[in-house]
């Protein structure tokens, strides 16, 4: 459907899908990464890890300081489980 979507460009180097530091350049950077991680690289999950640990995925995000340019967070639960955003007004669009 969109031909500038390529799967393999999310993929690192050997074939996965990473989160972390050795994640694709095309997935830290993507739409999905950043709404699900928008604001995470500020929290601290556990004693001894570091700011943006996940633990599910047990690492450290890869891309913590980035900010939103067409959206605004609008409502977080508190275990971050659902999030919603909101489109900027115009005025407000980078």
């Amino acid at each position: 459907v969109y031909p500038e979507i390529v799967e393999n460009d999310y993929y690192t180097k050997s074939g996965e899908y990473k989160i972390d530091k050795d994640g694709s350049s095309t997935m830290l950077n993507s739409l999905m990464y950043k709404l699900s991680y928008y604001r995470y690289g500020q929290v601290m999950t556990e004693y001894g890890k570091p700011s943006g640990f996940d633990r599910v995925r047990n690492c450290e995000i890869g891309n913590k300081d980035f900010e939103l340019e067409y959206l605004d967070e609008a409502y977080t639960t508190e275990h971050w489980i659902v999030r919603i955003y909101k489109v900027k007004d115009d005025e407000n669009r980078g």
